[in-house]
């Protein structure tokens, strides 16, 4: 019989083995001690159960930035949209700090370096212990890529990554583990929304249904479950992701939306939606997103900027603007940078169930 614990350095639920007197955290490394249980007084109830969690576990979220610095591979917006995130987070949705994981390259733990054994330590931890109420958010912002499927679960034979700060020698994280660590064990009750700005995104999380909406708004449900019939839901829960832009895609790092410093075009329209209002249900953020780049590509000046490069100022250059302008683009994939328009990137939204995208309200 295991029994769950909150790690006394992070937080972190663990599971111990029962007649375990400590046990040691795989993320932060402290050891946690367990006392003996007293034995119940004369005065306690079985019937009533367990004492509620405390109220702060509720809400969770795990934040990945990958700059990928000194290589051949570097991107210059992927902590700014990591620490944007946060900031959202805990400022608009009220996530409290210390229920945050970010793993950038700029943590001193070595625990919270963006590593493939890290990224998998940290999507276990999101999921570990996830109970009905719990609202947890993954947020990814690095390289994507693709590679052949063997499984024949994908329809185009091609499985969707993400690029660990190691890939090189470790490996691609797949979208079947991503799938196996963060839907499938989503208990009833419980919700995860996912944001992967990264190139070929647009169903890095293999769940079953896939959003394609059309340049003026409409839009219809694809099918995309395995033909197997291997199932990628949930247990229950309800799992929602935003991606950069379609499998086929490629997603952008660029300063052309923020006109101060280099952020992701994905995560700067996400939360440019939210900040103009634009965020009452999923279908008008889809909307907003897809417009602004869309905008942007074409040259619209007025696409990015505002509130979200207010905030990124704050956060990055305490409230120096800097020379903006410079419309750099960096790709997120691997692909010839020659070829890319930053208008082909388009944002997508998969989930694990169908539903009303401009009926349904958006809220973490």
């Amino acid at each position: 019989m295991m029994m769950l614990v909150n790690c006394s350095g992070c937080r972190t639920p663990l599971q111990l083995p029962q007649g375990a007197p400590c046990i040691r955290c795989a993320i932060c490394g402290a050891v946690t001690h367990v006392a003996a249980a007293p034995a119940p007084g004369p005065l306690a109830d079985p019937a009533r159960g367990p004492p509620p969690p405390p109220a702060h576990g509720r809400k969770r979220a795990v934040i990945i930035g990958i700059s990928y610095r000194f290589s051949r591979h570097e991107l210059k917006g992927c902590i700014n949209d990591a620490k944007c995130m946060r900031h959202l987070l805990t400022t608009r949705f009220s996530f409290p700090d210390d229920s945050i994981i970010m793993l950038t390259e700029e943590q001193t733990d070595p625990f919270k370096i963006p590593t493939k054994h890290n990224i998998r330590m940290a999507m276990y931890w999101l999921l570990q212990g996830s109970q009905p109420g719990d609202s947890l958010v993954f947020h990814y912002s690095g390289h994507g890529a693709q590679q052949r499927s063997y499984s024949g679960d994908e329809a185009d034979g091609m499985d969707e990554t993400l690029c660990p700060l190691d890939f090189e020698t470790q490996g691609m994280i797949v979208d079947d583990e991503i799938n196996a660590a963060l839907v499938r064990p989503l208990p009833h009750g419980a919700k995860l929304h996912a944001l992967v700005d990264a190139c070929h995104s647009g169903t890095a999380l293999d769940l079953p249904f896939l959003c394609r909406m059309s340049r003026t708004g409409q839009y219809i449900w694809e099918d995309h479950r395995p033909r197997s019939g291997v199932w990628k839901g949930t247990s229950g829960g309800e799992a929602i992701s935003f991606s950069g832009c379609d499998d086929h895609q490629t997603s952008a790092d660029t300063s052309a939306l923020s006109k101060i410093t280099s952020t992701g075009a994905m995560t700067f329209c996400f939360i440019q939606a939210i900040e103009r209002g634009q965020a009452a249900t999923y279908g008008s953020i889809l909307n907003s997103m897809r417009t602004t780049i869309r905008n942007t590509g074409g040259g619209d000046s007025m696409a990015g900027g505002g509130a979200v490069t207010s905030l990124i100022s704050m956060l990055l250059t305490g409230g120096s603007a800097g020379t903006g302008g410079l419309k750099q683009v960096t790709f997120r994939g691997f692909a010839n940078a020659s070829q890319y328009i930053l208008c082909r990137s388009e944002p997508q939204l998969t989930a694990g169930d169908m539903f009303d995208v401009y009926a349904k309200p958006f809220s973490l």
